[in-house]
């Protein structure tokens, strides 16, 4: 799950390009992080409350595609500006609180609770976790350093608009998806 597309990979892509990976590399963290939390959270208890009110998931990932796609709109209305000096990298902190916000995290969480969990013991659960973290990392710093590899090619003002375009847009398209499919469409 880490590595299909989604909307922090889209997310750190567009980064990527415009910030290279090593200032990127903040946001990689925080989602990574941010990722493990909710997981451990879901895995230690979370997950009955959801389970006990499972409007919260439906309200969860309206709250979470609105600002998902509020991110695509951003990014897709960005100035085609080369120089990054104005405009602050994505970081840390957001990382972190886009992935609380991500219907596709909860949708992965979920299902890696349902597989790896044991009612009797929560070393399963720490177990996939410090692996997920490992995949989790790794994933989405290949994306960060396949948006470097854009920006590279992205050289003028006319292929950095297209770009911004095309990674916002398809970053709103995963979160209408996702929404749709959170709420049973």
């Amino acid at each position: 799950m880490s590595i299909s597309p989604g909307p922090v990979n889209m997310t750190i892509l567009a980064s990527g390009a415009t910030y290279g990976l090593r200032r990127t590399l903040l946001f990689v963290s925080g989602a990574t992080i941010g990722f493990i939390l909710l997981l451990l959270s879901l895995g230690l208890g979370l997950m009955q409350i959801v389970t006990a009110y499972p409007d919260l998931l439906k309200y969860l990932s309206l709250a979470g595609s609105s600002f998902i796609i509020y991110v695509g709109y951003k990014i897709a209305l960005a100035a085609p500006e080369l120089s990054t000096e104005e405009v602050p990298c994505p970081d840390f902190k957001q990382g972190f609180l886009m992935q609380w916000l991500n219907p596709k995290a909860w949708l992965a969480c979920i299902a890696g609770i349902s597989m790896f969990t044991n009612p009797g013991s929560h070393a399963p659960l720490f177990l996939f976790s410090g692996l997920y973290f490992i995949i989790c990392y790794l994933s989405l710093a290949t994306w960060a350093a396949m948006g470097t590899r854009f920006g590279v090619i992205l050289d003028t003002r006319k292929k950095m608009r297209r770009f911004n375009i095309a990674m916002g847009s398809l970053l709103c398209m995963c979160a209408v998806y996702l929404l749709l499919t959170s709420i049973g469409f």
